[in-house]
């Protein structure tokens, strides 16, 4: 199957000598297709990889980053025509007889636009404690900034469709890549899942590059990045796709009536979303209504469409309405008429008389979204039901 789906294995290797050969004599009851790269190794790696003339080999003059390593690796296996690429690392943490996994999911999955990483049982005895809470973090936030939850999202061992990555850019050099290139072949369509993968730590002859501070601190600023590109363009864009793929009759009907949530928490999510949507903390509401649906364990599509009620065209007469009602409840003049609207909002007046009528307006109307959505939305379960009893 290596040879059918044109798979090659690719090998990142920096100072990891003491077990390099194990990997890749595992690796070659597999397959001979195999790309080294020595990402500047300076042990005695340059002199275990002599032994293996036959195998393509990248010596790069000084390192790095694994990330590089990667993307060099990904031009090589292009240049020699290859259309796949299983990454395994060379600490000995994976077992190369696990390559066949991956070889038939592939065979077996509908689409070859599809990214394998290898899932790690994180609870066995010998995985550091930091590895586990690391993953655990990384998993959170690749849920967030692409909506799929997975069980390991920080694995080396995986199968990458190649051409797919190579329409995509990426940034970073080191550890951070392989968070970088996950998401973002999520974002363009590729499909991203886990295959369950042995595991070994032997802390005797594993070592380990990744630097806690420095690299989790990048990790953290690539991840601040990505839920800032998900937040206000991704999710917005995917969610506007979804509307002009169905049509909005077909995507209310799908997608917000068709749901199998109850129609009490149908209605606490329309509920959120026009909270949000009518709150004055503009630019935050996406990641305030999905961020409540999440913790409120709400429907997030549901949320986030009605969070939209704030959209362009509507927001002058949402100012409006916060301010009048502001002036109303503090007992203000109304200080600008509707027919003068404009220029008063370049100015901004009442800032506070705003914020006290939007918060009114935002509760006011989410409560009446609510009880009308429960309403409406009980009265279509019913008679989904009578259908279904009658035949």
């Amino acid at each position: 199957m290596m040879q059918q789906y044109k798979c090659c294995v690719l090998v990142p290797t920096y100072n990891n000598g003491k077990t390099l050969k194990r990997v890749l004599d595992g690796i070659l009851l597999q397959t001979q297709n195999i790309i080294v790269v020595n990402d500047g190794a300076t042990d005695n790696t340059a002199e275990v990889l002599k032994e293996y003339t036959y195998i393509h080999q990248v010596h790069l003059p000084e390192n790095k980053g694994k990330g590089n390593a990667l993307k060099i690796g990904f031009g090589e296996a292009v240049s020699k025509g290859f259309d796949f690429i299983i990454t395994i690392d060379s600490d000995g943490q994976h077992y190369p007889e696990d390559i066949p996994v991956f070889m038939e999911a592939l065979k077996a999955e509908e689409t070859k636009n599809v990214l394998y990483i290898g899932s790690r049982n994180m609870r066995q005895a010998d995985v550091p404690g930091k590895s586990s809470f690391g993953n655990k973090f990384s998993n959170f936030w690749f849920w967030f900034e692409t909506g799929t939850w997975l069980t390991d999202t920080q694995c080396g061992f995986r199968l990458y469709p190649i051409h797919e990555l190579k329409k995509l850019n990426f940034i970073t050099p080191k550890f951070e890549f392989e968070i970088e290139v996950i998401v973002k072949a999520s974002w363009s369509g590729t499909l991203v899942k886990n295959l369950p993968v042995k595991i070994s730590y032997d802390e005797k002859e594993r070592v380990t590059h990744f630097r806690i501070v420095p690299d989790f601190t990048r990790i953290s600023i690539l991840n601040t990045f990505l839920v800032l590109i998900a937040l206000f363009y991704i999710k917005p864009r995917d969610f506007f796709r979804r509307i002009r793929k169905k049509g909005i009759k077909k995507f209310l009907t799908e997608d917000i009536l068709g749901s199998d949530d109850p129609p009490k928490k149908k209605a606490l999510s329309i509920a959120l979303g026009l909270f949000v949507g009518l709150s004055p903390f503009w630019g935050f509401h996406t990641l305030l209504v999905l961020g409540g649906a999440f913790l409120l364990k709400l429907n997030k599509p549901i949320a986030f469409a009605f969070s939209n009620v704030s959209l362009p065209p509507f927001i002058p007469f949402i100012l409006y309405g916060g301010l009048q009602i502001g002036a109303w409840i503090m007992g203000e003049e109304h200080f600008f008429a509707l027919d003068n609207i404009a220029d008063n909002l370049l100015a901004l007046k009442g800032i506070k008389t705003y914020l006290v009528g939007s918060i009114f307006l935002a509760i006011t109307v989410s409560i009446i979204g609510g009880f009308m959505g429960y309403f409406t939305l009980s009265q279509i379960a019913k008679r989904k039901k009578m259908t279904l009893k009658n035949g």
